[in-house]
């Protein structure tokens, strides 16, 4: 999907402002399927039935099915954010700086697949070349179109020509 653009107002850091309160991007469906779900358990060391025992979790889980991991899902918005084109013109890159009000509210079940919708919630300069975004984040199921993951993503972008000192974010 990408950008969602607003007739008139480029999608650059010097006119953002104009897109504070409203949906900036949208990112393609991505799919959760066992392995990556298996992936993750190994890496993380969450070794649930829920998540990683079809036969356990289709018999005695509330689903009907393996589901994702809640932090699974959040891992996924780096990925997501990419898709949805979710950077504005004029800075070289991104650092996450965390997340508030995160928020899992429905099971993503195996084989379902994800979207990511993004709303500019506010911005603040940060110095030279330095903007934090506030991004309020919504990611979806096909299957049910319900809000499986809810959070405030805060990221700082910089653009390092006009941040100066090497452009170092936190010089």
């Amino acid at each position: 999907m990408g950008r969602l653009l607003i007739e008139g107002i480029p999608f650059h850091v010097d006119t953002m402002g104009g897109y504070v309160g409203k949906p900036i991007g949208e990112s393609d469906w991505m799919p959760v399927d066992q392995d990556r779900i298996d992936l993750f358990s190994e890496a993380t060391e969450d070794r649930n039935p829920l998540h990683v025992d079809p036969t356990w979790a289709a018999a005695n889980g509330p689903f009907g099915s393996t589901i994702a991991h809640g932090f699974l899902t959040l891992s996924l918005l780096s990925h997501l954010s990419r898709s949805g084109e979710l950077q504005p013109d004029g800075v070289d890159y991104g650092i996450n700086l965390g997340f508030e009000r995160i928020r899992f509210l429905a099971p993503v079940a195996v084989g379902d697949r994800i979207k990511l919708r993004v709303t500019l919630a506010e911005i603040k300069p940060r110095g030279a070349g330095k903007w934090q975004y506030k991004l309020r984040c919504t990611v979806i199921t096909e299957k049910t179109g319900k809000t499986a993951l809810s959070a405030i993503w805060l990221v700082l972008f910089v653009s390092a020509a006009r941040a100066g000192e090497d452009g170092r974010p936190f010089g």
